[in-house]
């Protein structure tokens, strides 16, 4: 059943659209102009347009593009081709020559904008709508071909609306087709915005007034907040939260539809999958699978306001469930071994169990909550990032790769630090303090971990208003803590506990193990997000926190103390090293194409091995590219494929489109493809390349490589 207000809100994107185009057309009339001024905006536009071309130099016949580049004012937006629930995109009458051919539109991902329950799709910062440009052939070189139009487009704020209008204009001069160096970079950056063409098909579902569109999308691929913008109008409600599941190799987006919304025919979207990832798609009724894991929480799953008090007491429940099971995840449970020892060597001194006891529930929930409200701050500002998002950056695993180093050094008996020891002689001395810093490691290092009844706590957390959001984080971080409280504060569980002894010793060491592969662990992640450089940076910032406190154990051992001011010292020089190096050592480039087979894409490599005639296997791929996947697994990674281009000597090279590559969306153009997958083989004596199936098997590889 559609909601009230469903037919007001209809009726007022109406209203705003007739309003807008009402303006526009006064704004074309000189005499209402002039008859009408104070109706009129005044002064300069709110979005400023301009209309700029790759290259100003084209050949005859040759197809360029062109830009329009929108530069909205501080507070203002643009607006999408599909403008949403309310607004209006742009639209150009364009004057040109005689033969000169304008293309459609290519816009870039919009961002979403809720104002008083209306869904705009906008743009609050610098934009670019690309057009392709055909140039008529048989122009003879310094021909003037001028390309101007009358642009009009809302420009808006939160709180009012102004139709603009301007006159945009690029000469073009019949030359050589080169490029700058500037204007190659700057359309490169405006094609890293465009959502990229999905090779598969997609299908949608209709049942009562919801939609189900099923996109095939690999199972291995990344998945951020997903979102989808219809391009077809009136066939999803805008503001209705949607659901996104991921089955198998197939991403289901399910909304709400408007009242008496079109159930057939061609469904146009684009899928923003994640920051980096937008997939242009074309949907056709057809099956869509059932169940699979909810993902991403993009559209906000359910608005705050229709969760239940049950609800939220089911996820508060679940928070503490899932706190509670983090205890055993391997993640966790080498820190919290230095708790259980500590609680151990306490004995039978109830007041300092307890005192320990709340000291460490203290480190833990306060950094639970820290690490909440930072989340919720940040997402508050526009940013999507979930629970774990500190673990993102690299400079957060090198800082936390020296701690687990030193801890593991720590439990191997290297040296000795008190509020990470468990030898101390007088238990009482540096207890509590020990205890809530344990605490607070405890629950840094536990965020990636993902434990049962986690994932829809912590989703609802990020859909209710703030005090109640930090009260599920208070409650997951009260689950990590409850062992402990428990020991504390019920005898007999106290009394299970072994008394202290050399065992003790022995399951120090024990547990320097696994700690160890923890700081392995980091050093692996550290290679994921900055490529070799990683390696690198992670080995130099152990050996130097291994060398640096092994001295110290010797000074120890010696019945010598710390030297203060050199550990203070040497502390800032390694922190400092792993905050400023990871920027200076990451390498996108070899992270982006870890794991394909074959030299990364590069145009002038390329160049060169066509140059010295040797046979290239090119082919582009994209991790979210179901018919790539496949044909790296079935072909191109097979042993006779392998095998048959290594015999005849075939170069193999690939280009990961992934994310947006300019390099690659330019090439893909070049060769008139606006997608993935593309296959190319380049014989040694051929002029051109020879374009391979989109559906590849060993024996189309080795054919090639026989000649």
């Amino acid at each position: 059943m559609d909601r009230p207000m469903d037919f007001p809100l209809r009726w007022l994107n109406g209203l705003l659209m007739t309003v807008a185009l009402l303006c526009a057309l006064l704004m074309n009339d000189p005499a209402r102009a002039q008859a009408g001024g104070a109706f009129l905006p005044a002064g300069p536009p709110h979005i400023r347009a301009a209309l700029i071309a790759e290259t100003a130099t084209p050949k005859a016949g040759q197809t360029i593009t062109l830009a329009i580049s929108m530069k909205p004012e501080k507070g203002w937006h643009g607006y999408w081709e599909n403008p949403g629930d309310a607004g209006v995109g742009m639209s150009v009458d364009w004057e040109t020559p005689p033969g000169v051919k304008v293309g459609a539109f290519r816009h870039p991902v919009p961002q979403r904008l809720l104002i008083a329950g209306l869904m705009n799709h906008v743009y609050e910062h610098d934009y670019a709508i690309l057009i392709d440009v055909a140039v008529p052939a048989g122009l003879a070189k310094g021909t003037i071909v001028p390309v101007r139009g009358k642009a009009h487009w809302l420009a808006c704020t939160d709180s009012i609306c102004v139709p603009e209008q301007d006159d945009i204009s690029t000469t073009l001069t019949i030359g050589d087709g080169a490029f700058t160096a500037d204007d190659r970079a700057r359309f490169d950056g405006f094609r890293a915005n465009l959502p990229r063409p999905l090779d598969s098909q997609a299908h949608y579902a209709v049942t009562g007034d919801r939609i189900a569109i099923a996109v095939p999308y690999p199972a291995a691929a990344p998945v951020g907040k997903p979102w989808f913008f219809a391009l077809s109008k009136e066939r999803l409600r805008y503001a209705e939260p949607q659901v996104v599941r991921r089955t198998g190799d197939m991403l289901i987006v399910e909304s709400k539809m408007p009242q008496d919304a079109a159930t057939s025919g061609e469904l146009d979207g684009v899928l923003a999958v994640s920051p980096n990832i937008a997939l242009k798609i074309k949907a056709v009724p057809g099956a869509v699978p059932a169940g699979g894991e909810v993902v991403g929480r993009a559209g906000d799953a359910a608005p705050a306001a229709d969760l239940t008090f049950a609800g939220i007491l089911l996820a508060l429940g679940g928070a503490l469930l899932g706190g509670l099971i983090l205890n055993i995840m391997p993640c966790v449970f080498p820190i919290l071994s230095l708790k259980a020892i500590s609680l151990a060597k306490a004995g039978g001194d109830e007041r300092q169990v307890r005192r320990e006891a709340v000291a460490y529930t203290g480190g833990v929930m306060l950094t639970c909550l820290a690490l909440g409200a930072l989340m919720l701050a940040i997402r508050a500002g526009g940013t999507q990032v979930g629970w774990a998002f500190q673990l993102q950056d690299p400079r957060v695993i090198a800082l936390l790769l020296i701690l687990m180093v030193a801890i593991t050094l720590n439990l191997a008996g290297a040296f000795e630090l008190g509020t990470i020891s468990v030898g101390q002689d007088k238990a009482g001395q540096g207890g509590a303090s020990g205890a809530f810093w344990t605490g607070a490691l405890a629950a840094f290092v536990a965020t990636p971990c993902s434990g049962p009844f986690m994932a829809a706590a912590m989703g609802t957390a990020l859909l209710l208003p703030w005090p109640l959001a930090l009260t599920i984080f208070a409650g997951l971080g009260l689950g990590l803590a409850s062992p402990f409280i428990a020991i504390a504060w019920v005898s007999a569980l106290r009394r299970l506990m072994p008394r202290p002894g050399n065992w003790m010793n022995i399951f120090r060491r024990i547990m320097a193990v696994p700690m160890a592969l923890t700081a392995l662990a980091l050093l692996w992640l550290l290679s994921r997000q900055l490529g070799p450089g990683g390696i690198a940076l992670g080995i130099a910032l152990a050996v130097a926190t291994s060398v640096g406190l092994v001295l110290l154990g010797r000074r120890q051992q010696q019945g010598k103390g710390m030297n203060w001011a050199v550990a203070g010292v040497a502390l800032v020089l390694l922190g400092t090293a792993a905050v400023a190096a990871p920027p200076l050592v990451r390498s996108d480039k070899q992270a982006a194409n870890e794991g394909l087979a074959g030299l990364p894409f590069n145009e002038q490599k390329l160049a060169a091995l066509r140059q010295a005639k040797k046979p290239v296997f090119l082919y582009f791929t994209a991790d979210w590219c179901l018919t790539c996947k496949v044909n790296e697994a079935n072909a191109i990674d097979s042993d006779a494929a392998k095998s048959g281009f290594a015999k005849a000597g075939v170069a193999v090279m690939v280009g990961d489109w992934t994310n947006a590559d300019p390099a690659i969306s330019r090439f893909l153009e070049a060769n008139g493809r606006s997608g993935v997958p593309l296959y190319l083989y380049y014989a040694p004596a051929a002029a051109q390349p020879q374009v391979l199936p989109q559906v590849l098997t060993p024996a189309t590889l080795t054919a090639l490589a026989k000649g």
